[in-house]
C-alpha cells in the first residue's frame, strides 16, 4: 500500500493490510486497541496516510516500523528498535489514494537507516512535496541507505517510510 511521487519514483508506503489486522487486535506494546470516534477529524492516518474526517472510526496504536521492516529482511535493528503512537482506522480501509507525497504540510524528520537497521543519520525537511522529494533523492544517493522513516517533528511520531528502489 503506497503512495508514489511522480517526481522521483519513492514510495510512501502505509501499514501494511495484515499488519493492521494484528494490529487491531494488539498492538506493537501488546495492548488491545482501543478504538474510539473521532470528533474533530485531523489524526495522521498510517493506515491510509491521509487525515481523519470527523466522526471517523479510529485507534491509537503502539507501532514498532523498524522491527516490522527487520523481520521482513533480517535486519538487526538492536537499540535503535523503538515504538510510539500512530493513528490507524479501527477497521479495514481503502488504503492510499492518489499520488504523492503525504503530510508534506509542515516540517519533518526523514530519519535514514541502513541494512542492518542501525540509524545512519537524520535530516530535518522543509514543507512541500518538492523539498520531501529532494530530501529522498538525497538520501538514497547514499548508496548505504536502505530506508527512510518520515517523522513528525513536534512529538517524533513515525508517519510513513520509504525504502530504496520503490
Amino acid at each position: 500500500m503506497t503512495t508514489v511521487s511522480e517526481t522521483t519514483g519513492y514510495s510512501a508506503r502505509a501499514i501494511a493490510p495484515a499488519v493492521l489486522a494484528r494490529l487491531w487486535e494488539r498492538d506493537d506494546a501488546g495492548r488491545p486497541a482501543a478504538p474510539y470516534t473521532d470528533e474533530e477529524g485531523g489524526a495522521p492516518l498510517r493506515c491510509c496516510l491521509r487525515r481523519s474526517e470527523p466522526g471517523e472510526r479510529i485507534a491509537l496504536v503502539s507501532y514498532a516500523p523498524l522491527r516490522r521492516w527487520a523481520a521482513e529482511t533480517g535486519a538487526t535493528p538492536g537499540a535503535y528498535d523503538e515504538q510510539g503512537p500512530v493513528f490507524i482506522h479501527a477497521r479495514e480501509c481503502a488504503g492510499p489514494a492518489g499520488e504523492g507525497r503525504p503530510f508534506s504540510n509542515a516540517h519533518r524528520v526523514f530519519r535514514r537507516y541502513g541494512a542492518d537497521g542501525h540509524i545512519l543519520g537524520g535530516r530535518l525537511v522543509g514543507e512541500g512535496a518538492e523539498r520531501f522529494d529532494e530530501a529522498l533523492a538525497e538520501a538514497f544517493d547514499d548508496p548505504a541507505v536502505a530506508l527512510v522513516h518520515v517523522r513528525a517533528v513536534e512529538y517524533g511520531c513515525f508517519l510513513y517510510e520509504v525504502r530504496r528502489g520503490q
